[in-house]
């Protein structure tokens, strides 16, 4: 990440699928939004708004999250979410993040990245292989 870099609020938005409901995530029971779904939706917020600012061979991934989930969305709902960088503390980025529906809250909370080389991040011997 270039020095004085400024990062924009990442956005993404998600129309709500079966294939996104708790019922169909195995997190619940009912026929609505899986907070697991939420959460890599915030993620994907958070991502967008590092894009622009990497450098070469650079990427990020996600370390924490933070998330109360407010109120359900029914299927075929949009929900949009947002994250804001509120903190660089060396490779470390917090985000506040925050997702509505039809303009109502339905989820607030944080985020932390961290900034990686892609190449040495891949090379980690304890990252597990496949069929091992």
């Amino acid at each position: 990440m270039s020095g004085g870099a400024s990062f924009p609020a990442g956005r993404a938005s998600l129309v709500v699928e079966e294939g996104d409901t708790a019922l169909s995530l195995g997190s619940g029971e009912l026929p609505v939004l899986g907070t697991p779904r939420l959460v890599a939706l915030v993620e994907q917020a958070a991502v967008a708004a590092t894009e622009a600012v990497l450098e070469p061979g650079q990427t990020s991934v996600g370390t924490l999250v933070e998330l109360e989930h407010l109120a359900p969305t029914r299927v075929g709902a949009t929900v949009e979410a947002v994250a804001e960088l509120v903190r660089v503390d060396g490779r470390t980025l917090e985000f506040a993040v925050a997702a509505t529906c039809g303009g109502a809250e339905i989820a607030h909370g944080r985020h932390h990245r961290a900034l990686v080389n892609r190449e040495r991040f891949l090379a980690r011997p304890e990252l597990a292989s496949a069929g091992e």
